[in-house]
């Protein structure tokens, strides 16, 4: 008896911990949601003031009274010039683009998009902070179209990428006329990737019967719970070749030069060795690239919130937690996956 009441203790104990931890998720994205939600519209920042303030800040701690005040005086001096200029320069839109296994930043991409192509000149450039694993096919395809119409106005793009540009996250990098990566970013992994798990035998052992009625062909082919044949494994294997082709189309159309068959093989590079295959063209961090940007050129950072349904945003949060769990356990791959 008294085992019986130490399994259930154990079981109790267990069954409390993983309630908690489920509280404790959607409570926080609760929070975070909250935070979100109390606008929409676009936001514009200059770069130039904030990096500005930032060495203000440290030079009114390091320097001695006197030589901060003087150093004040000769700031306040030069942005008077700098007002009464009739000569403007040159400005560069910065988007930042922090990627998803659904992108679901594409929404916010499309209306930064939408405002810089309004106000861009010829004379001005965007630079776009890449960070994306890649994903969804259809979805990043989109992201890459957004990214596209900056590049079809003749307005120089730049893709700066400190972490990771991979699969689908390359597929948007490469269509700017400059990639920019960091020494040790990911590049890459132009393949294409589908995964399913099946069920088939575990139901079949415990008298469960699956039926699926379709109407067409190949309205399905590989399923979680039917018996999979090798045909219906030979037909996903053609359409995931097929992608595969739009992919490398892609690729080659903006990045011409590239030795497609050796680098659409959906390996990934870091970013030396990236800039040697030719997935990018400079190594740099986009901090060093914005920092010489800002000696001679206007820099504004450009983002659009979205309000969404308190439900919608628990449940982009929930995601985000399982996309964090199923990276801990995929982390070194960086592949696109097609739509179920």
């Amino acid at each position: 008896m008294s085992e019986f009441f130490i399994n259930y203790g154990l079981f109790l104990l267990k069954t409390v911990t993983i309630v908690a931890a489920i509280v404790l998720v959607i409570g926080t994205a609760a929070a975070a949601s909250r935070k979100a939600a109390h606008h929409e519209g676009l936001e514009v920042e200059n770069l130039n003031k904030k990096y500005q303030s930032l060495v203000n800040a440290l030079k009114q701690s390091v320097l001695k009274k006197n030589e901060w005040k003087a150093e004040a005086k000769a700031d306040k001096e030069r942005d008077k010039k700098a007002a009464k200029s009739a000569q403007h320069r040159p400005r560069s839109f910065v988007i930042d683009f922090k990627g998803d296994l659904k992108a679901s930043a594409v929404p916010s991409l499309r209306e930064e998009v939408s405002a810089v192509l309004e106000v861009a000149a010829e004379e001005d450039e965007v630079i776009v902070r890449l960070e994306n694993h890649g994903g969804v096919v259809h979805e990043h395809g989109l992201a890459a179209s957004q990214l596209a119409r900056i590049r079809d106005r003749n307005i120089p793009l730049t893709v700066t990428v400190d972490k990771v540009a991979a699969s689908g996250g390359y597929l948007m990098a490469c269509v700017a006329n400059r990639v920019v990566a960091a020494p040790f970013a990911i590049l890459g992994s132009i393949g294409v990737i589908a995964q399913i798990p099946n069920f088939n035998r575990m139901l079949d052992s415990h008298g469960v019967d699956f039926e699926q009625i379709t109407a067409g062909q190949y309205k399905r082919n590989v399923t979680m719970f039917g018996k999979n044949t090798d045909a219906d494994r030979a037909k996903l294997k053609d359409e995931l070749e097929d992608v595969h082709a739009l992919f490398k189309s892609a690729v080659g159309k903006y990045r011409p030069d590239l030795d497609l068959a050796k680098v659409a093989t959906g390996e990934h590079w870091y970013g030396t060795r990236a800039l040697e295959l030719g997935l990018a063209d400079e190594l740099r961090t986009s901090d060093e690239l914005l920092a010489e940007a800002a000696k001679d050129r206007d820099l504004y950072r450009v983002s659009f919130k979205i309000k969404q349904p308190l439900q919608k945003r628990l449940l982009a949060n929930v995601d985000g937690v399982l996309e964090k769990v199923d990276a801990a356990g995929w982390r070194r791959r960086f592949e696109s996956r097609l739509p179920r």
